[in-house]
Protein backbone atom coordinates (compact mmCIF):
# COMPACT_ATOMS: atom_id res chain seq x y z
CA UNK A 1 0.00 0.00 0.00
CA UNK A 2 1.12 3.51 -0.74
CA UNK A 3 -0.35 6.95 -0.26
CA UNK A 4 -0.47 9.96 -2.56
CA UNK A 5 2.71 11.22 -0.82
CA UNK A 6 4.54 8.23 -2.38
CA UNK A 7 3.49 9.11 -5.95
CA UNK A 8 6.30 9.41 -8.49
CA UNK A 9 6.47 9.05 -12.24
CA UNK A 10 6.63 5.39 -13.22
CA UNK A 11 4.99 4.06 -10.04
CA UNK A 12 2.67 1.18 -10.95
CA UNK A 13 -0.65 1.01 -9.12
CA UNK A 14 -3.90 -0.91 -9.27
CA UNK A 15 -6.54 1.61 -10.42
CA UNK A 16 -10.12 0.32 -10.69
CA UNK A 17 -8.82 -3.24 -11.03
CA UNK A 18 -6.46 -2.39 -13.90
CA UNK A 19 -2.66 -2.15 -13.81
CA UNK A 20 -1.66 1.48 -14.40
CA UNK A 21 1.53 3.51 -14.37
CA UNK A 22 1.73 7.14 -13.21
CA UNK A 23 2.82 9.33 -16.12
CA UNK A 24 2.36 12.74 -14.51
CA UNK A 25 1.12 14.04 -11.16
CA UNK A 26 0.71 17.37 -9.40
CA UNK A 27 -0.01 17.99 -5.72
CA UNK A 28 -2.46 20.88 -5.35
CA UNK A 29 -3.20 22.74 -2.09
CA UNK A 30 -6.00 25.19 -2.75
CA UNK A 31 -6.61 28.06 -0.37
CA UNK A 32 -10.00 26.68 0.53
CA UNK A 33 -10.75 22.98 0.87
CA UNK A 34 -8.63 19.85 1.20
CA UNK A 35 -5.46 19.17 -0.79
CA UNK A 36 -5.61 16.81 -3.74
CA UNK A 37 -3.37 15.16 -6.33
CA UNK A 38 -4.15 15.43 -10.03
CA UNK A 39 -2.51 12.73 -12.12
CA UNK A 40 -2.38 11.06 -15.50
CA UNK A 41 -2.24 7.27 -15.53
CA UNK A 42 -1.34 4.95 -18.41
CA UNK A 43 -3.34 1.74 -18.52
CA UNK A 44 -0.65 -0.91 -18.99
CA UNK A 45 -3.01 -3.32 -20.74
CA UNK A 46 -4.15 -1.09 -23.59
CA UNK A 47 -1.94 2.04 -23.39
CA UNK A 48 -4.77 4.52 -22.84
CA UNK A 49 -4.13 7.64 -20.77
CA UNK A 50 -6.57 8.24 -17.92
CA UNK A 51 -6.90 11.36 -15.80
CA UNK A 52 -7.88 11.13 -12.16
CA UNK A 53 -7.90 13.24 -9.01
CA UNK A 54 -7.04 11.64 -5.68
CA UNK A 55 -7.71 13.23 -2.29
CA UNK A 56 -4.38 13.86 -0.54
CA UNK A 57 -3.41 11.02 1.77
CA UNK A 58 -5.65 8.39 0.20
CA UNK A 59 -4.17 4.88 0.07
CA UNK A 60 -3.67 3.06 -3.24
CA UNK A 61 -2.55 -0.49 -3.99
CA UNK A 62 0.83 -0.77 -5.68
CA UNK A 63 1.56 -3.61 -8.07
CA UNK A 64 4.81 -5.41 -8.68
CA UNK A 65 6.02 -5.29 -12.29
CA UNK A 66 9.26 -6.63 -13.73
CA UNK A 67 11.09 -5.58 -16.87
CA UNK A 68 12.78 -8.44 -18.70
CA UNK A 69 15.04 -8.48 -21.79
CA UNK A 70 13.84 -10.54 -24.73
CA UNK A 71 14.95 -11.10 -28.31
CA UNK A 72 12.52 -11.19 -31.24
CA UNK A 73 12.80 -14.52 -33.06
CA UNK A 74 10.13 -14.61 -35.77
CA UNK A 75 6.54 -13.80 -36.65
CA UNK A 76 3.84 -16.12 -37.93
CA UNK A 77 0.08 -15.90 -38.48
CA UNK A 78 -0.56 -16.34 -34.73
CA UNK A 79 1.69 -13.49 -33.58
CA UNK A 80 5.28 -12.95 -32.47
CA UNK A 81 7.77 -15.32 -30.85
CA UNK A 82 10.39 -14.07 -28.38
CA UNK A 83 13.21 -15.62 -26.37
CA UNK A 84 14.37 -14.51 -22.91
CA UNK A 85 18.02 -13.47 -23.23
CA UNK A 86 19.16 -15.09 -19.98
CA UNK A 87 16.99 -18.20 -19.51
CA UNK A 88 16.36 -18.90 -23.24
CA UNK A 89 12.68 -19.45 -22.43
CA UNK A 90 10.44 -18.77 -25.45
CA UNK A 91 7.08 -17.03 -25.32
CA UNK A 92 4.41 -16.12 -27.85
CA UNK A 93 2.57 -12.79 -27.94
CA UNK A 94 -0.45 -11.80 -30.04
CA UNK A 95 0.11 -9.05 -32.61
CA UNK A 96 -1.94 -6.41 -30.77
CA UNK A 97 0.37 -6.41 -27.70
CA UNK A 98 3.43 -5.13 -29.59
CA UNK A 99 3.42 -1.44 -30.58
CA UNK A 100 5.14 -0.49 -33.86
CA UNK A 101 5.74 -4.15 -34.63
CA UNK A 102 6.47 -3.29 -38.27
CA UNK A 103 9.73 -1.64 -37.10
CA UNK A 104 10.94 -4.89 -35.49
CA UNK A 105 13.36 -7.18 -37.33
CA UNK A 106 14.56 -10.66 -36.42
CA UNK A 107 17.16 -10.60 -33.67
CA UNK A 108 15.87 -7.25 -32.33
CA UNK A 109 16.16 -6.76 -28.58
CA UNK A 110 12.99 -5.68 -26.79
CA UNK A 111 12.00 -5.09 -23.18
CA UNK A 112 8.84 -6.65 -21.81
CA UNK A 113 6.96 -5.62 -18.71
CA UNK A 114 5.39 -8.47 -16.72
CA UNK A 115 2.87 -8.38 -13.92
CA UNK A 116 5.03 -10.34 -11.46
CA UNK A 117 2.21 -11.86 -9.40
CA UNK A 118 0.43 -13.37 -12.42
CA UNK A 119 3.43 -13.80 -14.81
CA UNK A 120 1.38 -11.97 -17.45
CA UNK A 121 3.01 -9.83 -20.15
CA UNK A 122 1.63 -6.29 -20.14
CA UNK A 123 3.78 -4.49 -22.71
CA UNK A 124 6.51 -5.14 -25.24
CA UNK A 125 8.66 -2.08 -25.93
CA UNK A 126 11.18 -1.60 -28.71
CA UNK A 127 14.32 0.45 -28.03
CA UNK A 128 13.93 4.19 -28.57
CA UNK A 129 15.90 4.01 -31.83
CA UNK A 130 16.24 1.11 -34.27
CA UNK A 131 18.63 0.90 -37.21
CA UNK A 132 17.07 -0.27 -40.48
CA UNK A 133 18.01 -0.36 -44.16
CA UNK A 134 15.98 1.51 -46.78
CA UNK A 135 14.78 -1.03 -49.38
CA UNK A 136 12.79 1.35 -51.59
CA UNK A 137 13.03 5.11 -52.06
CA UNK A 138 11.86 7.28 -54.92
CA UNK A 139 14.73 9.37 -56.28
CA UNK A 140 14.64 13.03 -55.29
CA UNK A 141 13.61 15.40 -58.08
CA UNK A 142 15.38 18.73 -58.43
CA UNK A 143 13.06 21.59 -57.51
CA UNK A 144 10.95 19.35 -55.29
CA UNK A 145 11.73 21.45 -52.22
CA UNK A 146 9.23 24.20 -53.03
CA UNK A 147 6.75 22.65 -50.64
CA UNK A 148 6.99 23.40 -46.94
CA UNK A 149 8.14 19.90 -46.03
CA UNK A 150 10.91 18.40 -48.11
CA UNK A 151 10.16 14.79 -47.18
CA UNK A 152 9.49 11.62 -49.10
CA UNK A 153 8.12 8.22 -48.18
CA UNK A 154 10.49 5.23 -48.07
CA UNK A 155 10.04 1.53 -47.37
CA UNK A 156 12.30 -0.12 -44.80
CA UNK A 157 13.61 -3.69 -44.66
CA UNK A 158 10.81 -4.69 -42.27
CA UNK A 159 8.11 -3.42 -44.65
CA UNK A 160 7.35 -0.28 -42.63
CA UNK A 161 6.98 3.06 -44.41
CA UNK A 162 8.14 6.35 -42.90
CA UNK A 163 8.83 9.90 -44.06
CA UNK A 164 12.49 10.91 -44.49
CA UNK A 165 14.45 13.86 -45.96
CA UNK A 166 14.98 13.90 -49.73
CA UNK A 167 18.69 12.98 -49.57
CA UNK A 168 17.96 9.44 -48.30
CA UNK A 169 18.42 6.83 -51.04
CA UNK A 170 17.75 3.14 -51.47
CA UNK A 171 20.38 1.07 -49.62
CA UNK A 172 21.04 3.72 -46.94
CA UNK A 173 20.97 2.61 -43.32
CA UNK A 174 19.01 4.97 -41.06
CA UNK A 175 17.88 5.18 -37.45
CA UNK A 176 14.17 5.49 -36.72
CA UNK A 177 12.57 6.79 -33.52
CA UNK A 178 10.11 4.06 -32.50
CA UNK A 179 7.96 6.27 -30.28
CA UNK A 180 6.81 8.62 -33.04
CA UNK A 181 8.07 6.79 -36.19
CA UNK A 182 10.30 9.68 -37.30
CA UNK A 183 13.66 9.72 -39.07
CA UNK A 184 16.63 10.01 -36.73
CA UNK A 185 19.85 10.06 -38.77
CA UNK A 186 21.71 8.33 -41.58
CA UNK A 187 24.43 5.89 -40.57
Amino acid sequence: MATTADFKNGLCIDFNGKPCSIVWFQHVKPGKGPAFVKCKLRNLENGRILENTFTAGVKVDTINVERRPYQFLYADEDGFHFMHEETFEQIHLPKDVVENSDLMKEGQRVEMMFLADEERCLTCELPTYVTLEVTYAEPAVKGNTASTSALKEVTLETGATIMVPLFINQGDVITVNTSDRTYGQRQ
